[in-house]
């Protein structure tokens, strides 16, 4: 019971199809779960890491959903330094999403954060981008639009001040 299955190869096609009708049904413990059997079979395999990344990011803001770090410790294995820039600014978009959503005070000031981050790693991608992929730019201009949305703005500079007796 300790051990898990391994996939076959000829699975694999057939398991990555799998994992994005799990995430339509947004259930991204499964994705997760089906994207880290592919990769222990293949340890490279982009698409397999493109989905997990994204099922991780899927759980931002749920009780005992993934954090921003077992996210972003998938960075590293990505093939290309545009996917490596994209997908960091992802993280931060989603992260600042799941903040909206959740509400608590000073929320909307860490959600401007998380979105201004995502805003500069789209810019650092952007250059780098292959002809005919505008993922970024569109990513840059919903973070855009969501702070416009939301009037979200950075946190006051609060100075201490203390008490004179």
């Amino acid at each position: 019971m300790d051990q898990l299955k391994p996939l076959t190869r000829e699975g694999i096609a057939s398991a990555l199809e799998k994992v994005e009708r799990y995430r339509l049904l947004n259930e991204p413990l499964e994705a997760e779960s089906i994207c880290r059997d592919v990769l222990d079979l293949e340890p490279t395999n982009q698409r397999a890491l493109t989905m997990l990344l994204l099922a991780l990011t899927d759980q931002f803001g749920r009780d005992k959903g993934a954090t921003v770090d077992e996210a972003r410790e998938l960075l590293p294995r990505f093939e290309s330094e545009y996917d490596r820039l994209y997908y960091a600014g992802i993280i931060c978009e989603r992260r600042a999403k799941a903040l909206l959503n959740r509400r608590f005070p000073g929320s909307s000031e860490v959600a401007f954060q998380w979105f201004h981050e995502a805003m500069e790693w789209y810019d650092k991608a952007e250059p780098l981008r292959p002809a005919g992929n505008d993922s970024s730019l569109l990513r840059w201009n919903t973070c855009a639009r969501l702070i416009k949305r939301y009037g979200l703005h950075p946190a006051p500079d609060e100075k201490f001040h203390p008490m004179l007796e």
